[in-house]
């Protein structure tokens, strides 16, 4: 019992993971009550087959949080409140865009093979209806999750974890289209709204950091 006392006296930024309780109630409302009046498509999506096997990636999405949050909550309290930063006012940000401009896309294909990546993809099809679609919060956190992994004094001379990090981010932001659960537009929407995240969380702290050791 000390050992867990010890724990959480030690780690109580953990706490701040409860903010997914009514993040996640919120996005359910939406998924509920709101109905789509933005079809997201564009021309490039035609050229983007259908393809399964992204499915992979894209359930990965999950580990790759999950490891992130855990991992820089045990090793640095830091890089864990800046990737809580980014993932949940990235997803606030998207919810309220979800109520203003309420999207969704028309491009799943009709699923006739009776495969285990097939299924998976089903699977998802079934539990998240394509509405309130842009921006993609796939991409957002998992841009959010090698944003921090890039940002780290814990990864700074590490170059294998960072290109491991960066490939799956790209992997998981390609399965979003490939597996027809979003369009290029929901993407691109949701690099540009990580862009300026990413320019509040990091790239405005260390400019200041910057100018105070510069006059101190």
């Amino acid at each position: 019992m000390e050992v867990v006392k010890k724990f959480i006296g030690e780690h109580r930024h953990f706490l701040y993971l409860l903010m997914f309780i009514p993040l996640i109630l919120f996005f359910c409302i939406c998924q509920k009550f709101i109905e789509p009046r933005y079809i997201m498509h564009c021309k490039l999506d035609d050229y983007i087959p259908f393809s399964k096997g992204f499915i992979l990636a894209y359930m990965f999405w999950f580990a790759y949080m999950g490891i992130g949050f855990v991992y820089f909550g045990l090793k640095s309290r830091n890089d864990f409140i800046n990737l809580v930063k980014f993932i949940f006012c990235g997803m606030g940000i998207s919810y309220a865009i979800f109520v203003i401009w309420p999207s969704g896309q028309n491009m799943r294909p009709v699923l006739q093979q009776n495969d285990m990546l097939t299924s998976m993809v089903g699977f998802i099809y079934s539990v998240d209806p394509p509405t309130n679609v842009c921006p993609s919060i796939h991409v957002i956190n998992s841009v959010a999750v090698n944003a921090v992994v890039w940002n780290s004094s814990l990864f700074s001379n590490n170059k294998k974890v960072k290109f491991l990090s960066v490939t799956a981010m790209v992997l998981i932001c390609a399965s979003t289209m490939f597996i027809k659960q979003h369009s290029v537009i929901d993407v691109i929407a949701g690099i540009t709204l990580s862009t300026v995240l990413y320019v509040f969380i990091f790239t405005i702290p260390k400019v200041k950091q910057f100018k105070y050791k510069k006059e101190a």
